[in-house]
């Protein structure tokens, strides 16, 4: 998913013109229907709910807005259960359906303060990452770190551990120092290493089910101007020069794009080059455009491939300066449905390798490009990083498409290689499956039931999370 995309797909696409032409193939592209829309209203007369790309919906009696800590507090302890907050709604597992109580904190964003000295600065939970790169970066500041989309909440960021791609870099979650946690009793609790550091261990990911997190304190860096690269790489030297790459660069991930042969290297380093903006993001049109390639192409993989790949040949690099903010995110207004899973990184290359060959010689309809980016170990008890460095598979599924597959054929070789499930990405995991795969999973599940006894923030999807 980079602007690469699109140069890519453009070419490929006047290529396959031409082939379709050569062969006979004139008939028009059909446009998918979709899965069909819920009812904008349930028999009740409540308005529906969906996330971003639309596979999850519900029908919430109230939904709420509070402006402060004591309008939050007050909503806790009365508002009709489940008691589920929302931030972008940019997950696609089911963590905020709930036919209860829909509670967003838009109105608490913002910084709070900051310490120059010190590097850090204390931010609303309901500020969105995008708006913060500016905040801080108005101050002298930046995160570490971001993740590939920044229209997320802070809160939501931490909440499902979302992460961005760099050696020794961690996720968001893991450069918290402090936060204020309301319990479901609308009990204001401060939370860091040195006060009540398990409950701090335990709400650094909290699904949104240990209370409502409405504040937070993080180490930030100074703002910096990097490098970013965008370059078409053979895929398969791609995968064998990975471990070398991953650690060569401050920011390094991949992307591997079925049915060419070829991947997308992004890395981004510090510089003291002049800035170089970014240009228009074209992704969304490649992406599309790789559609229209499957769509025409899709009876061959052969073609299909030979199309493809020799579109992309010899592609220049993209190049872009600036600060790291306005680099590592990226605009994605094609709506996908989305698994990612978490390995220990010597197995990450291995079982990307059976993952493309499971799509290409079973499912010739996918058409996104696979993701591999690398993530630094923290001690978060429901962290997918816990103790561990890791490297991530995410396999995409246009939101117009079944994406079943994802379970059936690509989830099976996550779960053979040691992997962990993004919290706010596909995956049919249970309570038994967390356990194994989590060391203090039982820790984490036991704090959660003390704060919140009745369950007051737990959904069906999360009761099935912690078995209760």
């Amino acid at each position: 998913m980079t602007t690469r995309r699109a140069v890519l797909a453009g070419a490929a696409v006047v290529g396959v013109g031409a082939v379709a032409a050569g062969v006979g193939i004139n008939h028009a592209l059909q446009e998918k229907a979709g899965p069909p829309s819920p009812p904008a209203t349930d028999k009740a007369g409540n308005m529906v709910w969906r996330n971003w790309s639309g596979n999850q919906h519900s029908y919430p009696a109230e939904r709420a807005a509070p402006a402060n800590e004591i309008e939050l507090a007050a909503l806790l302890a009365s508002a009709p259960a489940p008691i589920r907050a929302v931030g972008a709604g940019h997950s696609f597992t089911a963590l905020v359906p709930t036919d209860g109580t829909l509670l967003t904190l838009d109105r608490m964003t913002g910084l709070v303060g900051h310490d120059a000295a010190a590097l850090t600065a204390e931010v609303r939970a309901g500020t969105r990452l995008g708006e913060l790169g500016a905040s801080l970066a108005a101050i002298g500041q930046e995160m570490p770190n971001l993740p590939d989309i920044n229209k997320q909440t802070l809160a939501g960021a931490i909440a499902t551990a979302t992460h961005g791609t760099g050696h020794g870099l961690t996720a968001i979650h893991g450069k918290l120092l402090d936060l204020t946690l309301l319990t479901a009793q609308g009990v204001p609790l401060t939370l860091s290493r040195d006060q009540q550091p398990e409950l701090f261990d335990a709400a650094r990911v909290n699904l949104g089910a240990f209370g409502i997190v409405t504040r937070m304190t993080l180490q930030n860096v100074p703002l910096t101007r990097v490098k970013k690269t965008v370059t078409m790489v053979d895929a398969d030297r791609l995968m064998a020069d990975w471990p070398r790459l991953r650690t060569a660069h401050r920011n390094a991930e991949f992307y591997l794009i079925p049915f060419t042969g070829r991947g997308i290297l992004i890395t981004h380093d510090v510089t003291t080059d002049p800035v170089k903006p970014r240009g228009e993001d074209h992704d969304d049109e490649g992406v599309m455009q790789l559609r229209q390639a499957r769509d025409l192409l899709g009876w061959s993989p052969w073609l299909r491939r030979k199309v493809l790949s020799g579109a992309v040949a010899d592609a220049p690099p993209d190049i872009a300066v600036d600060a790291g903010w306005k680099l590592l995110s990226n605009e994605r207004g094609v709506p996908f449905n989305e698994m990612e899973y978490h390995l220990p990184l010597d197995a990450q290359i291995d079982a990307l390798r059976e993952v493309m060959t499971a799509i290409e010689t079973r499912r010739p309809d996918v058409f996104f490009p696979i993701e591999a980016r690398i993530i630094a170990p923290d001690d978060a008890m429901l962290s997918p990083f816990y103790q561990r460095e890791s490297g991530s598979i995410a396999v995409h599924a246009w939101f117009k498409d079944d994406y079943s597959f994802l379970f059936e054929l690509i989830e099976p070789i996550l779960r053979k290689h040691g992997g962990r499930p993004h919290w706010g990405k596909l995956n049919s995991l249970g309570a038994a499956d967390f356990r194994k795969l989590y060391p203090r999973f039982d820790d984490a599940a036991k704090l959660r039931a003390e704060l919140d006894p009745q369950g007051r923030l737990l959904n069906p999807y999360l009761r099935k999370v912690f078995g209760v």
